[in-house]
């Protein structure tokens, strides 16, 4: 019977004619037969089940054994022997080099025949050996899935006593080398089958023999701690966790927590690796046993540790929060690693640039599980906001992903960070706050931001670093009436001498706030500014004494004299005249107006006008080796009702040339922008930039200040309905009208109009325009006939007697710059650097200064980054590029310095005399003594802390990742702390899939 089945089966015949015929052989097999044909056939089906090379013979084999199993249980039994078991587990069956997969599965499928049996307990006691030995072997998956399986249905083989504790560790080890080698979906959930198998084992065994646990956990925990695996330990691990009781989680994380035998390396390696079980899918309770770990690390002051894995583990936690199946216990353990990350902004700011794809990801999938998420996310997102306040550039593209979500309370945010805190005393961790001991290395000091202040504390470091108003100020008496320019000079004076890394503005805010601006809102620097100019002015203006006279110049006419004397501070230091005329095209007849100004406004001109091309009736050109081309092709502005569109006149190629230079300016085309490529994954039609580009058409060209202070001074034509009224012609006439400087301010404020209101949208919307800005800029003045001829006898360079006007030379000193899409929101920052007459001049030689070159201006002096508290060296490169790299980080404020080309000037004379004589200004006792007991106090908390810090130094581990500058600026490396998705780098490579 066994020779006919075997050719059936070997056949070539359709397997629908050999089942029939196998049928009948298994039929007949069911009938009495001699002990020798039973050998035979259960010979011939061990056979086809164990080396069939199709799923069919295997089929085959398995009904004739369990057909003999039922049947001839005698003779089966007498087959299915002890010895020919242990031949089969130690040598295999079939040819060398090619041995069968399945002898596990035959061995399962022949012990529910021989369960009755004498020979049982022996084949049990066989087993139970032979799977020990196994498990030794670090079997594959899927060879241990089948002990389980065996193991599982068949108890009575498991080992027992000494064996069994050992049979769970070598389990656990053979758990730690799994590995899914395929990435198909098919064989992912087949490898996690398999995972589930062996786990349930070990959790059977537990439920059986409750004190196999801790030596099992223990030799978990070494394996996950080792420093000495060339590979990491098998995510697979994570499902033994799973099946431990909670009940002992206390216990076990105290022993592991207290274990002085266990250095930081190797808990650290733990705890790492135990973060990243958040990324097996069939893991129960693992974030729970994640968390009271790093609790229990936190309980022992292991910050450290904490801080390392927190930095190098959280942007993984973070990506699993895209795959629903282990989004909960993802989510579990980023809520605790972040609220209790309170000491540095860093862990959450390593987030920021995957938040806003995440979100968005979440609310495409529209699930309960995204929904929920969304909201927890949301919450904890405001709690980094409010821990972590002062950095509106980078929080804003969050911001705009969580609008639509609710925002926790401020109690609700208080209680969620006091609860998850690693320790209550502050000074524990003393030694890792990211906050500098002393002032930065630039020997500058910051501002602190007092909620949406950086608009004020820009103008505030640019007045500043105006050297001669700020020597102006600090020089002024102790008795001058002027209480807001007292304020000023405090504030001045303690950026001056304190020892503090930043001071707070607190007392000059309150008495300069303009009354209509809304506490705690983002408001207009370029406003601020002017407001604050304003009242300075008005408080001298109406009778308060100046702080400093200046000295007089004997060589200076009375009437100057006398003229410049009545003017106040801030009329010498940023005053400036403009003659505004108007001519008739009927009569010709031209009336003017003088006007005195300390800024100019200067409006982005239409997309229709040729700026680069178009001459003035004061031209302002660009010449030299930064000399920017007209654009081939003019994009298109939208217009607003407030910016003033300027028709070319027909007379324009007439006018008189007095050229503007401009050294050191950005050239056009010269930075890519990196937003081509990024990965920050924000869905281009939604991105809020994106959108405010639509709206806001910028040109693709780039323009240059001198573009605009071209379009602002030349002739703009009047007519239709902004008809010129001539008093001569007494009626409504066409009319030109153009503007004239007539005296060059010492510090020339250009404020760029860049918020514009749309009446679409009823909202201001922001020109992002990329404007290059030229280091050194020559401006025209218009000179009277006396000056001119005064000019003449000096014979100053620059002067044109023939046109009236003369070459007026300005070096830029400070940009303040705004980040974001709307003057309501966004931040400001500002680049300054200290321009003096010292600098671009060398030594006199025979009584004449030597002007220094324009390139050495910008070499010889150093340009800083002043972003609220934080200061940091810059370059004039930083400068130029802030927008292209960082489009909505755009130049708003201009700072530029008159040099004193004519010796005539009195205010540039006198300055120099009195830095020549008295060096730096001398202060009053009372600013004197309230610096130097400030500075005092200051020292003192430094000794307190360092007190504190030095008993817990010392126990920290050597390794410097541990060591991190966590407060290093990131906008020296062109990082301006702007908000587009590449501030702050990442990008889809950050995001991947589940790792088994």
């Amino acid at each position: 019977m066994d020779k006919i089945l075997e050719a059936v089966v070997m056949s070539s015949y359709p397997n629908n004619v050999k089942q029939g015929l196998v049928r009948r052989v298994i039929e007949a097999s069911k009938q009495p037969m001699d002990s020798e044909q039973c050998w035979s056939m259960l010979e011939l089906s061990t056979k086809l089940y164990l080396t069939g090379d199709t799923k069919y013979k295997r089929e085959i084999g398995k009904e004739v054994l369990e057909v003999y199993g039922h049947y001839h249980p005698e003779e089966f039994e007498e087959f299915f022997n002890v010895r020919f078991l242990l031949s089969l587990l130690q040598e295999g069956y079939g040819p060398l080099g090619k041995r069968s997969h399945y002898v596990l599965d035959y061995i399962q499928l022949g012990l529910q025949f021989v369960l009755e049996s004498p020979s049982a307990n022996s084949i049990f006691s066989l087993l139970r050996i032979e799977v020990l030995r196994k498990v030794c072997e670090r079997p594959s998956p899927k060879q241990c899935a089948k002990i389980s399986k065996l193991l599982t249905q068949h108890p009575q083989c498991i080992p027992t006593g000494k064996h069994q504790l050992l049979f769970c560790q070598q389990l656990i080890r053979c758990i730690g080398q799994f590995q899914c080698v395929s990435e198909g979906e098919e064989e992912i959930m087949e490898f996690l089958e398999q995972v589930n198998k062996v786990s349930g084992l070990l959790q059977r065994i537990w439920r059986t023999q409750t004190s196999a646990i801790l030596p099992s956990l223990k030799e978990l925990f070494t394996i996950i701690s080792s420093t000495e695996e060339q590979e990491a330990p098998s995510n697979a691990l994570a499902s033994v966790v799973q099946f431990v009781p909670l009940e002992l989680m206390d216990g076990v994380i105290r022993n592991l927590t207290n274990d002085d035998s266990i250095t930081d390396v190797q808990m650290m390696m733990a705890i790492g690796r135990m973060i990243d079980w958040v990324s097996w899918p069939l893991g129960k309770n693992i974030d729970k046993w994640i968390i009271a770990l790093l609790k229990g690390l936190a309980a022992v002051k292991k910050f450290s540790i904490l801080i390392e894995v927190t930095l190098s583990k959280i942007e993984k936690v973070f990506s699993k929060l895209l795959y629903p199946i282990v989004r909960e216990g993802a989510l579990s353990v980023l809520q605790y690693m972040l609220l209790s990350f309170q000491h540095s902004h860093e862990a959450f700011h390593l987030l920021l640039p995957h938040i806003p794809r995440l979100v968005a990801s979440l609310k495409k999938e529209d699930s309960n599980s995204a929904t929920s998420s969304l909201e927890q996310l949301a919450e904890l997102i405001h709690c980094m906001f409010f821990r972590f306040s002062g950095f509106p550039d980078l929080y804003e593209p969050v911001l705009e992903a969580v609008k639509a979500l609710p925002i926790p309370n401020e109690d609700r945010i208080k209680h969620l960070l006091g609860q998850n805190a690693w320790t209550s005393q502050k000074n524990e961790l003393a030694s890792f706050y990211p906050r500098l001991a002393s002032k930065s290395e630039t020997g500058k000091i910051g501002l602190i931001n007092l909620g949406n202040t950086c608009y004020m504390n820009s103008i505030i470091q640019s007045l500043f670093m105006a050297s001669d108003f700020r020597h102006s100020v600090l020089n002024l008496t102790e008795s001058n009436s002027q209480p807001l320019m007292t304020k000023l000079q405090w504030l001045f004076a303690f950026l001056e001498h304190s020892q503090r890394p930043a001071i707070s503005p607190e007392s000059f805010l309150s008495a300069s706030w303009p009354p209509w601006f809304t506490p705690g809102a983002q408001q207009d620097c370029s406003e601020y500014l002017k407001y604050l100019l304003d009242r300075l002015h008005e408080e001298e203006k109406t009778g308060k004494r100046i702080y400093q006279k200046l000295k007089e110049s004997s060589l200076t006419p009375q009437a100057v004299e006398h003229h410049y004397l009545n003017k106040t501070l801030i009329e010498k230091m940023f005053g400036g005249k403009m003659m505004t005329k108007i001519r008739c095209l009927k009569c010709l007849n031209v009336s003017s107006r003088e006007e005195v100004f300390t800024d100019l406004s200067l409006a982005f001109p239409p997309s229709d006008r040729n700026v680069h091309g178009s001459t003035p009736i004061l031209p302002v050109e660009e010449i030299g080796p930064q000399f920017i081309e007209p654009p081939e092709n003019a994009g298109q502005l939208m217009g607003s009702p407030w910016i003033q569109r300027k028709a070319p006149m027909a007379s324009d190629h007439a006018a008189p040339s007095m050229s503007v230079e401009t050294l050191g300016s950005q050239e056009q085309g010269e930075a890519a922008n990196p937003l081509h490529g990024n990965g920050v994954g924000v869905d281009a039609a939604k991105d809020p930039l994106s959108t405010f580009r639509e709206q806001a058409c910028a040109p693709k060209d780039s323009k240059s200040v001198p573009d605009l202070i071209n379009y602002f001074l030349s002739p703009e034509r009047l007519t239709a309905e902004n008809k010129y009224h001539c008093e001569k012609c007494a009626s409504l006439q066409d009319a030109e009208k153009v503007a004239e400087l007539t005296e060059g301010p010492h510090y020339l404020i250009l404020t760029l109009l860049r918020f514009s209101f749309d009446p679409r949208t009823m909202k201001r919307k922001k020109i992002l325009d990329n404007v290059s800005i030229p280091v050194v800029l020559k401006l025209p003045i218009l000179v009277a006939p006396e000056e001119t001829e005064e000019v003449c006898q000096h014979g100053k360079d620059g002067a044109v007697p023939e046109s009236g006007f003369m070459t007026v030379v300005y070096d830029l000193c400070s940009v303040v710059v705004h980040s974001g899409i709307s003057s309501e929101s966004g931040h400001y920052y500002c680049y300054s650097r200290e321009c003096t007459d010292t600098v671009p001049h060398g030594q006199p030689q025979d009584g004449v200064p030597k002007p220094a070159s324009d390139k050495q201006l910008d070499l010889e002096i150093q340009w800083y980054l002043f972003n609220d508290t934080r200061v940091s060296f810059s370059s004039f490169e930083s400068v130029s590029n802030v927008t292209s790299f960082f489009p909505k980080d755009t130049a708003y404020v201009l700072f530029y310095r008159q040099r004193p080309e004519r010796q005539s000037c009195l205010l540039h004379e006198a300055l120099a005399e009195a830095s020549r004589l008295h060096g730096e200004p001398s202060l009053h006792k009372d600013l004197m003594e309230a610096i130097s007991k400030d500075n005092i106090l200051f020292l003192q908390e430094q000794e307190k802390e360092a007190r504190n810090r030095a008993a817990y130094i010392s126990a920290l581990p050597k390794s410097p990742l541990w060591w991190r500058d966590l407060d290093r600026d990131k906008d020296d490396d062109s990082s301006s702390g702007g908000c587009s998705p590449a501030a702050g780098g990442g990008g889809s490579g950050s995001f991947h899939g589940l790792v088994f």
